[in-house]
């Protein structure tokens, strides 16, 4: 055992703040490389940092409804670039993303075209670290077309792609995927391949892409699924994200997994590379990240402004105490 407490299911269960789980992975950094936190709150943010994540990569999605005009694109992308990630500096959280137009939205083909002419606007802003999250939903014609275009907009960049694999048919998209990708000419190391089960880790890794796992309740992969998948694969271009957002997910999936590991066995090594490390290297290749920057979020204040706006509100003070049943 790795760990003094073993950890139950009370300990791992969404938001808890338990001593065991945290005693596991003291001094531990972590890294997301998947999460939506613009559908996420304050709350969230300082259980993160508190639980030892320091950087995140929030790829561009969609809202739970369709967009209904390019200008909502515009605001989207502008707000990941910039207000998400002075929210996320609060909190002492670097802050990166992938921008790109998802596939469930890439079937509309009107708006399609128009927010192609748009992405070349962001994707070369500061804190931008690929091309995401693209790739297939219903695996139509429409979506290939703009998985396609945006692949060849990686290429042109030089930046890692970030591709969304389909809850459907998840093994028929994820291979398409690849083929496609590989046929475009891009490098499968540029390319992180997501939300990955055991039906499609074999050939994602023997194909030579990123494997990321999403570890995101009931529909996509449990920690303990992810546990056996490290056991038998190892860590090698290995990755676990959350991918929380504004359904029922959990923004400490990456730490709890880690502790899970722990408690299971897995070399405290081991545990870093694919809930740290690995991120770092697949998505560094956009010259973008830079560990020295994690360390410099860390000076927060929480009185400073972003076009005159302040997580803070009225006389609210920085950082409650959140074990406390007292709030002033």
């Amino acid at each position: 055992m790795c760990c003094s407490a073993q950890l139950t299911e009370t300990d791992l269960a969404p938001q808890s703040m338990n001593p065991a789980y945290l005693d596991a992975i003291k001094g531990m950094r972590f890294f997301d490389p998947h999460i939506h936190m613009t559908s996420r709150t304050t709350d969230d943010y300082q259980a993160m940092a508190d639980a030892g994540v320091v950087a995140i990569i929030e790829p561009a999605f969609w809202l739970g409804q369709p967009r209904t005009g390019v200008d909502t694109f515009k605001d989207y992308y502008s707000s990941l670039v910039g207000w998400e990630r002075f929210r996320s500096s609060q909190f002492g959280i670097k802050h990166y993303c992938t921008i790109g137009l998802n596939s469930k939205e890439a079937n509309n083909e009107k708006l399609s075209e128009q927010v192609m002419e748009i992405l070349p606007l962001f994707i070369y802003k500061e804190g931008v670290v690929g091309i995401g999250e693209i790739g297939f939903d219903d695996q139509t014609a429409l979506e290939e077309k703009y998985y396609r275009a945006q692949l060849q907009l990686a290429r042109e960049a030089g930046l890692p792609v970030q591709i969304h694999t389909p809850h459907r048919d998840k093994k028929q998209g994820t291979q398409r995927s690849m083929d496609i990708a590989l046929e475009m000419g891009l490098d499968p190391h540029m390319v992180i391949v997501d939300h990955n089960n055991e039906e499609t880790v074999k050939e994602v890794l023997d194909r030579g892409f990123w494997a990321a796992f999403t570890i995101y309740p009931f529909t996509k992969m449990g920690n303990e699924r992810m546990v056996e998948i490290v056991k038998q694969y190892g860590t090698e271009r290995i990755m676990v994200n959350s991918a929380a957002d504004w359904g029922i997910s959990d923004p400490l999936a990456v730490p709890k997994t880690a502790a899970l590991m722990l408690e299971r066995g897995i070399d405290r090594a081991a545990v870093e590379l694919v809930t740290y490390r690995n991120a770092i290297t697949a998505f560094a290749q956009s010259g973008q990240i830079s560990e020295a920057d994690f360390d410099s979020v860390k000076e927060i204040d929480q009185s400073l402004k972003y076009n005159g706006s302040t997580i803070l509100r009225g006389g609210q003070q920085p950082r409650p105490n959140k074990q406390s049943t007292i709030i002033r």
